[in-house]
């Protein structure tokens, strides 16, 4: 059972989420409502994964963004899950700047679709990557990269691969067998010039590296 601590100034919001998580499967050992209570709460005991809002006291600015930092430099191992209001480039950006490994990105409304929810966070928790749908569309649209040549469906695949998903996940996204998805990746692969023998959360990055650059270095 993976333990997780949650950071969210609405009450209602961080009931619902120890709640949920709980019901879910989810060890929830702390529920705090602002950055400062869960460092400490991070440093007195680290959690598997931790929830945070970026928006929260004082200033409702980007309070849990910079604890969400501290803990990915001081705690290398706690997987961080950040949710968001809107979609928010910047913060998107400061996040993936280094490791992906066990890193999450979601607008709040995913909440609402619990299982996805859930899953994203199992993902995180097991040292995945989970970025909002959102979030990579706009890292497409703004791409500073030079178009490769990919088709609309190995455009669609590689959507999917940035959020996280599994060639199972994505087949199943797209109602398509492995197989095609299989030869969608390798093809992407051969057009962006990036090795195929990598780690899942490998592939993540070199693609959100293509997608955006600047936004991080292949590990």
């Amino acid at each position: 059972m993976s333990t997780v601590m949650i950071a969210e100034d609405s009450v209602l919001l961080r009931h619902g989420l120890e709640r949920l998580l709980s019901e879910a499967g989810f060890d929830v050992v702390a529920a705090v409502s602002d950055g400062e209570q869960l460092l400490r709460a991070v440093g007195d005991a680290p959690p598997d994964v931790v929830v945070a809002d970026v928006r929260m006291p004082p200033t409702h600015t980007d309070e849990g963004l910079r604890a969400a930092l501290v803990i990915r430099e001081r705690w290398p191992a706690v997987a961080v899950l950040v949710l968001s209001q809107y979609v928010e480039e910047r913060y998107a950006t400061d996040l993936l700047a280094g490791r992906t490994r066990g890193l999450g990105y979601l607008l709040k409304d995913r909440v609402a679709d619990v299982d996805s929810f859930v899953e994203a966070l199992h993902r995180v928790a097991a040292g995945g990557t989970a970025l909002d749908p959102e979030v990579v569309s706009q890292l497409f649209a703004r791409s500073r990269r030079p178009d490769p040549g990919l088709t609309p469906r190995e455009r669609e695949v590689l959507a999917l691969m940035a959020e996280g998903r599994s060639n199972a996940g994505i087949a199943e996204a797209l109602v398509v067998g492995e197989g095609a998805v299989e030869k969608h990746v390798t093809s992407i692969f051969a057009k962006l010039a990036l090795p195929a023998g990598t780690t899942d959360h490998r592939r993540v990055l070199a693609v959100l590296h293509y997608l955006s650059s600047g936004i991080g270095e292949a590990s």
